[in-house]
């Protein structure tokens, strides 16, 4: 059982710092502990009477488990009464009106909450996990959770990809910590005093040392760990496995992506009707299959990303593997061609068999095993089968094994087809992570 002497001084730290400022930004890399560390200030908090009620916003998967696991583990925080607020309209009623001392609710329903209570919002604590979900500022759960800050004396946000497109992504969160204090009233206000466009207007870049001024300015508000500083993690190792797809098959990629049309071998004709259709067709095109309705029927046309899978496993024959997938088609694939794997679900059980090593080869969406969950137990092998442009899943999904008790060096391996799209995906990924990277770096403690 762990107890609040296992916290470190860095963990102390952070807790300290939202105590005195009271609404925060934590940008803590993946491994540092924050779910540990932002219960104990809550803890803190509610004893001390500063606070009545906490509420944490958190992705489903981790609302539903992660943070009253985590209040099981630590022996200072089994006291805390904790309500988990999903599922349907009636059990969400049903949660919230129990008493308790933190309420978890997924982020989707951050707008039912606030609809339901309106002025009453009775939360004077909130803790948003993985706050970059909150980057947009049309988003709804964004506006919704804007209406009751007045009425919240604590904040803070939780997260290790501040911005994961770029610096624009953080007008809408420091909004939620300083009313728009330190970027601005408005995003438009924001984006012509720190950006400048393009001729057309779609894409902005950041002006020359306006991001120096963005750093500066979050600096009183916002505290910066990287994992690499504070604790001994195993190497990471990142491979790039090229794959050739068949000549056929690369000489009608090409095709497709000049004339935006392509008829398939079983006579199945696929159309891109915009830029975003388009690659997201090539990116199908590149795992082996693609969509010809919809998301609904696909065509199969090769199978190199698999026979590279295949060769990955039979090398690695003592390695547990953790599998990237991004289109239901690839996972009915690669379900077929590896009858044994394991499909990460809903079930708590399933991780568990994971940490517990029993789980050769698991397969999982980003989106679903992207943030606070902990897999580095089970095995220190990760496979990116297909690749998506999203920085903050491919960090987030790569933080499940590459954390604090991860005993072995973890390799990352990429498909990566030759001449194909994937190769601007990871070029891409690389560009986003030098933005993000300056700014968690110029913000560090």
């Amino acid at each position: 059982m762990l107890s609040r002497d296992n916290l470190h001084d860095y963990q102390n730290r952070a807790i300290a710092f939202i105590k005195d400022k009271r609404r925060v930004g934590l940008f803590l890399d993946m491994g540092l502990g924050k779910t540990a560390t932002s219960l104990t200030a809550a803890s803190d908090l509610l004893d001390g009477f500063a606070v009545e009620r906490v509420l944490i916003v958190a992705p489903l998967r981790v609302a539903n488990t992660v943070w009253a696991q985590e209040c099981a583990k630590w022996s200072h925080l089994q006291s805390l009464r904790v309500s988990v607020c999903t599922g349907s309209e009636k059990a969400r009623i049903s949660a919230v009106s129990k008493p308790a001392d933190v309420y978890v609710i997924n982020r989707e329903n951050v707008t039912w909450l606030v609809k339901h209570y309106g002025a009453k919002w009775p939360f004077d604590c909130v803790i948003v996990d993985e706050s970059s979900s909150f980057k947009s500022p049309s988003a709804q759960r964004f506006k919704a959770l804007k209406r009751v800050l007045p009425l919240t004396r604590y904040l803070w946000l939780l997260t290790g990809t501040p911005s994961p497109n770029g610096l624009l992504d953080l007008w809408s969160q420091m909004y939620l910590v300083d009313f728009g204090e330190r970027l601005g009233r408005t995003y438009t206000g924001y984006k012509q005093r720190f950006f400048e466009s393009d001729y057309m207007g779609y894409k902005w870049k950041p002006r020359p040392n306006s991001d120096k001024q963005i750093h500066k300015l979050l600096a009183d508000r916002v505290l910066s760990m990287e994992a690499e500083d504070y604790i001994k993690v195993p190497d990471r190792i990142d491979l790039i496995e090229r794959v050739a797809l068949p000549a056929k098959a690369l000489k009608a990629y090409v095709e497709f992506e000049s004339a935006l049309l392509a008829e398939l071998e079983d006579g199945k004709a696929i159309e891109a009707i915009n830029a975003a259709a388009l690659a997201t067709k090539l990116l199908q095109w590149s795992n082996g299959a693609v969509y010809t309705d919809d998301f609904k029927n696909w065509s199969e046309l090769h199978s190199v990303k698999i026979d590279a899978l295949k060769e990955i496993i039979e090398e690695n024959n003592n390695e547990n593997v953790l599998v990237a997938y991004n289109y239901k088609s690839d996972l009915q694939r690669l379900c077929k061609s590896f009858p044994d794997a394991v499909v990460l679900d809903k079930n708590p059980d399933t991780i568990k068999r994971w940490n517990q090593g029993e789980i050769k080869l698991m397969l999982a969406h980003p989106a679903s095993a992207g943030h606070g969950l902990n897999l580095q137990n089970g095995g220190s092998m990760i496979v990116w089968f297909g690749l998506n442009w999203s920085l903050e899943l491919y960090q987030q999904f790569n933080g499940r094994l590459h954390r604090q008790g991860q005993t072995k060096p973890v390799r990352i391996v990429h498909l990566v087809a030759q001449g194909c799209i994937d190769e601007r995906v990871m070029d891409a990924i690389k560009e986003k992570g030098l933005t993000q990277q300056a700014l968690i770096s110029a913000l560090k403690v």
